[in-house]
């Protein structure tokens, strides 16, 4: 702590003797009152400062996380950018103080889940980080990755920082594989519950397309911290109540990760939706939102934007695939792993038979069958696996890292299929492994944060 405080003493020194030195370089004179770097504007437009005038400008630390800081300068661009982002999906902008607050918060979060990737071994490289890229760019229908990045800069759009995002986003979807996913536990009691439950409400056949508001409860929270969190939902109910746009108050109170997105959902299955909310969802019109729900995460409000019948039969995608796994251990670091599994990749892609390949190499019990997995379900591989085996054509191959190892992934084929009872049963397991999954990552989030040091100095430099 002591050498945390020290690293944030010297940061003040050095921002205060920048200042002092812009000072006198202007002509000021010691002893004259020295201005303060301007705060950001009441109204809701962020600072715009041009590129031309940077030149001197203090770049002030406003909170110090752990061992790193986010500057003014950082916070500003990010502000900026957001404003951009809600201004193109024509969402009312929240109060410059709210939104500022709301970024910062973010910022502060990613901070903290790249500090722990960092320590506890999770990395995204740049062959990784491309193939993932790329794979966007496939799916947004653009021939290659080049074509994908000028659409983006000539949207304004930084490709780099977008870049840097989504590696950001990887990462974080691998620290929830790891330390939330991979410990689930669904027992066949809450299969047989959520099955009964959704037989009772009938909304199976329905999508809605939902919104919401989360205020989180502090980890360890006191009767205290429970009423100060529930007086802030009262708080955006009654302003949504009093005809405030929900995006809007959204933006400015939910401390959900899509808070910034207007809190929107999207569109999701009955079946998918936790039945603390499904059964308030039946009393809903169109338009109309919850009261306040509690949770084990926080307390909620959602608002029903839309919804509509789906009445088509009732299948399911599935995949046939079959793959080569290198497992990494002490003697097998990451790095060697990923080497392994290239090179057996380019044997196949000049010619070598894929089935003997995993019979020599995988360390996978389906290693004897040549690989292969046969016809996979949805849900039934971990998430990481599934979603690079989703992004592949039939004949394609890709390479993705997962709790196990390395893997090497060929689609085979694909086909839809009728859900049967024991099918069934799986996608309810995938519906509450969901909704299981956000509540225990949410509350990791909160440990995380609670572990770390954080200091503030927003009124230092304003």
């Amino acid at each position: 702590m002591e050498r945390r405080k020290m690293r944030i003493m010297t940061l003040m020194l050095c921002c205060a003797f920048s200042l002092l030195q812009t000072a006198y370089g202007a002509g000021m004179q010691p002893g004259q009152d020295i201005p303060s770097p301007k705060n950001v504007s009441p109204a809701v437009e962020p600072p715009k400062i041009d590129p031309q005038q940077q030149v001197g400008v203090i770049d002030s630390v406003v909170v110090v996380v752990n061992d790193d800081v986010i500057t003014r300068n950082e916070l500003d661009e990010r502000i900026r950018e957001v404003v951009r982002q809600l201004q193109k999906q024509n969402t009312p902008l929240p109060p410059a103080d709210v939104l500022e607050k709301q970024i910062l918060e973010r910022m502060v979060m990613d901070m903290l889940q790249a500090q722990y990737a960092r320590e506890t071994g999770v990395r995204v490289d740049d062959a990784q980080l491309n193939q993932a890229m790329t794979r966007i760019a496939q799916q947004n229908k653009f021939p290659s990755l080049a074509a994908f990045r000028a659409k983006l800069e000539a949207s304004g759009v930084d490709f780099d920082k977008f870049r840097e995002e989504i590696r950001g986003e990887i990462i974080s979807t691998r620290l929830r594989e790891r330390e939330i996913e991979s410990k689930l536990v669904i027992s066949d009691g809450e299969v047989d519950n959520y099955l009964a439950n959704k037989a009772r409400m009938g909304n199976s056949g329905e999508e809605f397309h939902l919104a919401h508001i989360l205020v989180v409860i502090p980890e360890q929270a006191s009767a205290a911290n429970i009423q100060a969190a529930h007086e802030r939902a009262e708080n955006a109910l009654s302003q949504l109540k009093g005809g405030a746009d929900f995006a809007q108050v959204a933006a400015g109170s939910s401390d959900a990760k899509d808070a910034l997105k207007g809190g929107d959902l999207g569109w999701l299955p009955g079946d998918r939706i936790p039945p603390l909310f499904s059964n308030e969802l039946q009393n809903l019109k169109v338009g109309q939102i919850t009261d306040v729900l509690r949770s084990p995460s926080g307390f909620h409000i959602l608002k029903l934007i839309d919804k509509r019948s789906a009445n088509a039969p009732v299948l399911i995608t599935q995949t046939h695939a079959r793959h080569i796994l290198i497992k990494t251990s002490e003697l097998v670091p990451e790095t060697e792993a990923k080497i392994q599994i290239l090179e057996i990749m380019q044997r196949i892609e000049s010619g070598a038979d894929f089935a003997a390949q995993a019979k020599r190499y995988s360390q996978d019990g389906s290693a004897q069958e040549g690989g292969d997995l046969g016809w996979l379900s949805p849900g039934q591989t971990v998430t990481g696996f599934e979603d690079e085996m989703n992004k592949l054509q039939p004949g394609q191959m890709g390479v993705v890292q997962t709790q196990f190892g390395w893997h090497l992934i060929q689609v085979l084929g694909r086909r839809d299929a009728d859900v049967s009872v024991e099918q069934k049963r799986q996608q309810a397991r995938i519906a509450i492994g969901t909704f299981k999954s956000d509540d225990q990552f949410q509350d990791w989030l909160r440990q995380l944060r609670d572990r770390a040091f954080i200091e503030y100095h927003l009124g230092a430099n304003k």
